[in-house]
């Protein structure tokens, strides 16, 4: 019997999650100089966690662009 695609554990990081865990909570807020380490991790603030948006399309022109900048300087 074959595993069902949405139970598949692999590609379950590369989704962008909503909710992060208290670790990586704390470690936004170490960054963020928020959470010293006496402090205890129940109660932690909230954490604003944006999802970044990456366009393919903008770095497929740009190498393009270079390559034939690249081939004119040649000749």
């Amino acid at each position: 019997m074959s595993i069902d695609s949405s139970l598949k554990v692999k590609s379950a990081l590369e989704r962008h999650r909503n909710v992060l865990s208290r670790a990586e909570r704390i470690e936004l807020l170490k960054e963020e100089e928020r959470w010293s380490e006496g402090e205890t991790v129940m109660g932690l603030p909230k954490v604003s966690h944006r999802k970044v948006h990456t366009s393919k399309k903008s770095s497929e022109k740009e190498t393009e662009t270079e390559t034939v900048t690249e081939e004119a300087a040649k000749e």
